[in-house]
């Protein structure tokens, strides 16, 4: 059975969790940051910096994430939500 996906991640709290996977911040633009990678290649995502992701968004992002750095969305999210 797959972890499930926390309801009340908001922008700024993924993007510290997102560190551990080498992202920082590299600009934002309105209410959006998008997040680097030099790790594995550069890989950017963008993330919504409001108080509460929307389930679909954090999936999407963390699937991104997933791919990008060879492993499951489960492993991705295990290690960013334990």
């Amino acid at each position: 059975m797959s972890p499930r996906l926390p309801r009340d991640v908001s922008g700024q709290d993924l993007v510290k969790r997102l560190e551990a996977f080498g992202y920082v911040v590299t600009r934002q633009k309105g209410s959006h940051l998008r997040l680097t990678t030099p790790e594995g290649g550069e890989h950017h995502v963008t993330v919504p910096n409001h108080d509460a992701l929307r389930a679909g968004t954090l999936n999407g992002i963390l699937k991104d994430i997933a791919e990008h750095a060879g492993l499951t969305r489960d492993a991705v999210v295990e290690r960013l939500f334990g």
